[in-house]
């Protein structure tokens, strides 16, 4: 399973835009969702306890991502899509340059267009990012990028979740949450 990425929404201009989820081969579909990639996760809390390269849908709200090592991440800066079948995941206490900050799941059965899936997701996540940093989007040093479904992943796997991952430009450790700048 692979997963496309726009550009960034970046304190530099970089347009808004999203990482948005595709299927690239319905062959060894259910194979291929439960194979290996799983996140090292504590029992109690469920966060990740170790760098890995998790399956890009394994990835949770509260999870630390080193969005440089991403392949393709560059890419998507320039505004460039790309494919990913696996994120690079951190503990968050250690140095990172992405949080997955808010998670929202539609309720819709239809397959709202992809212009109007990356419309949704851009405002949500647009909205979302003052509460979760304590400072607006227009006022704060990070900016965002995330994941949403495709059509194809919506049809196939049911898939209607919307990830926002605030992304900073240099690595940082801890949580973003509160961060105010």
């Amino acid at each position: 399973m692979n997963r496309t990425a726009r550009p960034a929404r970046l304190l530099a201009a970089v347009s808004a835009a999203a990482v948005s989820l595709t299927l690239l081969s319905g062959c060894g579909l259910l194979e291929e969702l439960t194979s290996s990639g799983d996140a090292p996760r504590d029992e109690p809390g469920g966060e990740i306890t170790a760098a890995a390269e998790a399956d890009a849908f394994e990835i949770l709200k509260g999870d630390c991502i080193d969005l440089e090592a991403m392949a393709g991440y560059g890419d998507a800066s320039a505004g460039e899509e790309y494919e990913v079948e696996t994120v690079p995941v951190v503990p968050c206490d250690e140095p990172h340059t992405g949080e997955v900050f808010a998670e929202l799941v539609m309720d819709t059965d239809e397959y709202p267009g992809d212009e109007g899936i990356a419309t949704k997701f851009d405002e949500w996540c647009y909205g979302e990012f003052e509460k979760f940093v304590g400072i607006s989007y227009d006022e704060s040093v990070y900016g965002y990028t995330g994941f949403y479904p495709t059509q194809q992943t919506w049809d196939m796997l049911d898939d209607r979740t919307l990830q926002c991952i605030v992304s900073a430009e240099e690595p940082v450790t801890g949580t973003l949450k509160g961060a105010a700048k």
